[in-house]
């Protein structure tokens, strides 16, 4: 069975950031994960996830100018300048915190600027892999899904990774939400298999209602299941909207038979 962490941008909703990191030990957590943390110092967030025994794994660049349809820089002509400013202060704050990752967010483009928004996203992650070189940081590209979030600049897995594959870093890999390629694509499971040596980090949620993952279209027990025969080693995020109080909605960890306090990788060996 694969790690686990809590997705705190998302879970225990009513309480501030410093109360959620506790929220989530106290659920028997050992890594969490964060949107945009920023307005908490991070070396509080670094102390308070020590004092719970709990990893931090990523965050997220900003989301530019939200109101004007923004939702991040990385592929936004023009705006060059903002995003290594924005990626320098996110990457400061990761390492004081001890975070091992950045989800740089690409932005919503419309279909014509595809092509200039691809020259530019490839361009930043460029400047962002040099930055990054000697710190143990992973970049994530994460395909969002246009029912959510149109106009976002690439939906398919495929559009994500054929920027992994062009920049050929081990520092770039793909955030797999399974919730986003299932109402995006489909096909969890190929898609796993397919590009699971791109794959740095796995995301969950219900499918379509984004809830627990104990409900909907996608059998998660299949898809866990699927993760431990691939060999995957790293963390799934549970990033979902809680359909009442959070605690109460941990209920599905023990039916789908998930111990959330295992902090040690999988045994992947054949």
């Amino acid at each position: 069975m694969p790690r686990f962490s809590a997705n705190i941008g998302l879970l225990w909703p009513d309480r501030p950031l410093l109360e959620r990191i506790d929220a989530a030990a106290r659920a028997g957590f050992r890594a969490i994960e964060m949107h945009w943390p920023y307005e908490v110092p991070a070396a509080e967030v670094a102390a308070r996830c020590r004092r719970q025994g709990l990893r931090i794994l990523g965050i997220n660049t900003s989301r530019g100018d939200f109101e004007r349809g923004e939702r991040g820089l990385g592929a936004q002509p023009g705006r060059e300048a903002a995003f290594l400013e924005d990626f320098e202060r996110v990457r400061r704050y990761g390492r004081a915190c001890g975070a091992s990752a950045i989800h740089v967010m690409a932005g919503n483009l419309p279909a014509e600027g595809y092509e200039a928004g691809r020259r530019t996203l490839l361009a930043n992650l460029a400047a962002a892999v040099q930055r990054v070189a000697d710190e143990d940081l992973t970049l994530l590209l994460e395909p969002l899904n246009p029912r959510d979030n149109p106009g976002y600049f690439y939906s398919t897995v495929e559009q994500a990774a054929a920027i992994v594959r062009e920049l050929a870093s081990p520092r770039v890999k793909l955030q797999f939400d399974a919730y986003h390629v299932a109402l995006t694509e489909g096909d969890v499971l190929g898609k796993l298999e397919r590009y699971l040596p791109m794959i740095g980090h796995v995301q969950i949620a219900a499918v379509p209602n984004r809830a627990e993952p104990d409900e909907g279209e996608l059998d998660y027990k299949t898809v866990f299941r699927a993760l431990d025969a691939l060999g995957y080693a790293g963390w799934v995020g549970c990033e979902y909207h809680p359909r009442g109080e959070t605690d109460a909605g941990l209920a599905w960890t023990a039916a789908l038979g998930i111990d959330l306090s295992r902090a040690e990788p999988p045994n992947t060996a054949a």
